[in-house]
């Protein structure tokens, strides 16, 4: 990977950064620079122009009542500055640090609703993604911590550089071989920095999965009920752990070389040794200037020193910045694929869905998931998708919702290709029950509506969970619709069962009114009453809706008014449940394994 940036692409993330920020918190921005500035000048009058005048009263026999009047008035400001400072520090920025992050982390949170799906299946896209979210905060971070640097390498380098034109230009010289010398050390030191922060990106995501795995509730049940997968995370971990350290030692020589000639010789050895000498035989030798300037000089030489290892520092330091920038800003450039080619607007009524020759592959040159489908789904029909595991049943009803698209053939709703449609609009047509379906820290109401529950009549959303079964466990309940669950934010945070969360999860099926209901193994966590009350209850209410679900179990997809049998990503057989018993073909050997089960019993 190519670390070196055109100076004009380190600028413009580091612009790109700062505008973000600014215009979050530009009162604080604006604070910030001016307390570097007032900290920086009053640096400068106090330890190198007030400590010469001093000393330079003292050599020529200045009244003493001038130099009280200088040390009172210095004294005076530098309490002002402090009080300043400490007002910046500890009020404005503890309001604005986290508002500034915040719109960062929320442009990233934005995009990434948008996201095709398909990135989420492409690792190297992935590692991507997840670096420029665990990198947002610290960008902050970064720009503030620039913005030190800048402005106070560039007041140091003014007010004492001016200094020391005045007293003696020549000592510049040393100044400036001693800051070339720092300056490409620098740039490579944190380009080795940046090259080990990408190497041991995909270890850090393997030890933070294994952090996430022991201290996650999803998994404490079977870690403690099988051991031996806690060793083998544990061997992950360990692995993780020797490839991070390995690779910290693969670089560690390089960086200590460098440190060293960094520090000892371009610093040390040319300022305080070099230097020093060139005072003492400027002073002594050819007495050009007297012995106060030399210890002004020398004094006042650190701090310029200092400010130009910071100025060194600024352009790596930008660089290494832009380096995390220009990922974050790959991925908040990211355009999507799902789009709308026409802009169309979704009918609003239930309307034939038609599958011409579709067909469907993840990644390029790998085997397609769906071949040459072709399928027509009536206005208000039932249907059901049946078949094995790897069948292609939910990558259809992905194709179907418009969460990919298709590489071959069309999917047409009301005669029109579905790519023509507004995306947005389109996403609100069909309402989804999905198999892996997730609750979320918030509470019962909120997680039917899918949005802040602020001003929504509860009826409608009562409704739902009614026509969902799950109105009884509601009425358990003591805060009803306004129950939080889980207890990450809330400490009588509501666990439900299984079987509760899934009926919480169909509700907002039926609580969205969408022309489409799609169901992905709708009662996987039912027992079988509770299946068919939920049935029942899904017939009724989505009499005027039509609904395509997947179900394992055909005891379901009899109430289908057409069954689809998928295998190998194709379709081998078609029509009602009688009619595929008649066929005495696939289906009606799985439905003969299913029923056996109970007929046997």
């Amino acid at each position: 990977m190519k670390n070196k940036q055109p100076f004009k692409q380190v600028l413009d993330n580091n612009l790109f950064i700062f505008k973000i920020c600014f215009s979050a918190s530009p009162l604080y921005i604006i604070a910030f620079i001016a307390d570097i500035l007032r900290n920086q000048i009053l640096v400068f009058v106090e330890h190198t122009y007030g400590i010469g005048y001093v000393l330079e009263s003292v050599e020529y026999g200045r009244p003493f009542r001038s130099v009280a009047v200088f040390i009172i008035v210095l004294f005076i400001l530098i309490g002002i500055g402090m009080l300043y400072g400490a007002f910046v520090t500890h009020r404005i920025a503890q309001k604005a640090m986290p508002i500034m992050k915040q719109k960062l982390k929320f442009l990233l949170y934005e995009k990434a609703q948008k996201l095709d799906l398909e990135c989420y299946d492409n690792p190297e896209y992935y590692n991507e993604f997840v670096l420029a979210v665990s990198e947002a905060d610290k960008q902050v971070d970064r720009l503030m911590e620039f913005l030190n640097k800048l402005f106070t390498g560039l007041t140091v380098f003014v007010t004492t550089g001016a200094y020391f034109l005045v007293k003696d230009w020549l000592s510049v010289f040393f100044v400036l071989v001693s800051f070339i010398f720092s300056f490409m050390l620098m740039q490579l030191f944190n380009k080795i920095n940046y090259k080990i922060r990408l190497e041991k990106n995909p270890e850090e995501r393997k030890r933070a999965y294994v952090n996430r795995v022991f201290y996650l509730n999803d998994y404490a049940k079977e870690l403690r009920l099988n051991p031996d997968v806690s060793n083998k995370l544990f061997d992950k971990f360990k692995e993780a752990n020797k490839a991070i350290y390995d690779i910290d030692k693969a670089n560690a020589k390089r960086k200590f070389y460098i440190s060293f000639v960094r520090d000892y010789i371009s610093n040390d050895f040319i300022s305080d040794v070099l230097y020093i000498t060139y005072l003492v035989y400027k002073a002594t030798v050819l007495r050009l200037i007297s012995y106060s300037s030399v210890v002004i000089l020398f004094n006042s030489f650190g701090s310029f020193k200092r400010s130009l290892r910071i100025m060194t520092e600024i352009y790596p330091y930008a660089s290494e910045t832009s380096l995390y920038v220009e990922k974050i800003r790959n991925f908040l450039n990211y355009e999507p694929k799902i789009v709308s080619h026409k802009g169309l607007d979704v009918p609003t009524e239930p309307r034939i869905f038609e599958l011409d020759n579709v067909t469907f592959a993840y990644k390029e040159g790998e085997n397609s998931v769906i071949n040459n489908i072709n399928m027509t789904i009536k206005p208000y029909e039932k249907v059901a998708l049946v078949g094995y595991n790897g069948a292609g049943k939910t990558t259809l009803i992905k194709l179907l919702m418009r969460l990919y698209d298709v590489k071959d053939g069309m999917i047409s709703l009301a005669g029109v290709d579905i790519k023509d449609y507004d995306v947005a609009q389109y996403h609100d047509h069909v309402g989804t029950v999905f198999q892996d379906y997730m609750l979320y820290a918030a509470t019962v109401k909120e997680n039917v509506l899918m949005d802040n529950a602020g001003g929504v009549p509860e009826k409608s959303v009562m409704t739902a969970l009614e026509q969902s079964g799950f109105a009884e466990r509601l009425r358990s309940l003591e805060d009803g619709l306004d129950t939080p669950l889980t207890a990450e934010f809330e400490e009588n945070g509501v666990n439900l069962s299984g079987g509760e969360a899934q009926k919480l999860a169909i509700s907002r099926a039926f609580y969205k009114d969408s022309c489409l209901i799609i169901l992905d193994e709708p009662s996987s966590a039912l027992d079988p009453i509770a299946e068919y009350q939920l049935n029942q209850s899904m017939l009724e209410a989505a009499a005027n809706k039509t609904v395509v679900f997947i179900s394992h179990r055909l005891s379901t997809t009899r109430l289908a008014d057409k069954i689809f049998m998928l295998e190998d990503g194709r379709i081998i057989e078609a029509g009602s449940h009688n009619e595929l018993l008649k066929l005495n073909g696939k289906y009606a050997e799985m439905w003969r394994v299913q029923a056996g089960q109970y007929l046997n019993a």
